[in-house]
């Protein structure tokens, strides 16, 4: 099954066990992005913002150190909770041995606790950095950063029993635009993928694509 056809089935799947009206807030919270005006996230070009976040083990990790190695694919994602998250992390750690042979490395920030993300990266077996934001400061520093309105949290909080502020360990509900940046060992951001339809992401095939020309 490919990529795009799995996020069509994960997309089927979650609306059919949404409630009509939860439904409606969070398409209605979409449009409001993508109608707003709001340019998200970083473009061709822009030098990417460095930073240093902890892994689960609590270990520092900087964007400047990995890029010495050789380019980055980062990724913001919402957290495990979310399903089209999952099959995209799932599947960019298929991808990986195929991104580490071209030289480059994989980073994931979400803004969900360390423990969670140490769950997470245990029970999917992930062999790549997986950083916690959980305030969500470097999702700002890349544009990508939103508060969630008090319709969407209640129906996160209520409909989907989702409390965003427990899962991250944060007083505010805020979560990044799902986003893929592809970094050279510049630090220039050389391809990007930013959709506030979170059910929709960059395809691995693409970003191997892309970093064969770096």
């Amino acid at each position: 099954m490919s990529f795009n056809e799995q996020l069509a089935r994960t997309k089927a799947s979650f609306k059919a066990a949404l409630p009509e009206e939860a439904q409606a807030k969070i398409l209605l919270h979409v449009k409001e992005q993508q109608e707003s005006g709001i340019v998200y996230g970083l473009r061709e070009g822009d030098q990417a913002p460095n930073f240093s976040l902890a892994n689960p083990l609590g270990e520092p990790i900087t964007l400047y150190d990995e890029l010495a190695k050789g380019p980055v694919v980062l990724v913001f994602y919402r957290g495990s909770w979310c399903p089209f998250c999952n099959v995209q992390i799932r599947a960019y750690q298929r991808m990986l041995p195929d991104l580490q042979q071209l030289g480059s490395q994989l980073i994931a920030i979400s803004p969900q606790s360390q423990d969670n993300s140490l769950t997470q990266m245990e029970k999917e077996q992930l062999t790549f950095p997986v950083l916690s934001d959980p305030n969500g400061d470097v999702a700002h520093r890349y544009n990508l950063l939103f508060e969630l309105p008090a319709y969407l949290q209640d129906v996160f909080k209520h409909k989907l029993g989702r409390d965003l502020a427990l899962i991250n360990q944060c007083d505010r509900w805020v979560l990044p635009v799902p986003a893929t940046f592809l970094i050279d060992r510049g630090g220039v951001v050389r391809r990007h993928y930013v959709n506030p339809d979170y059910m929709n992401r960059m395809e691995p095939q693409e970003i191997l694509d892309h970093l064969k020309r770096l």
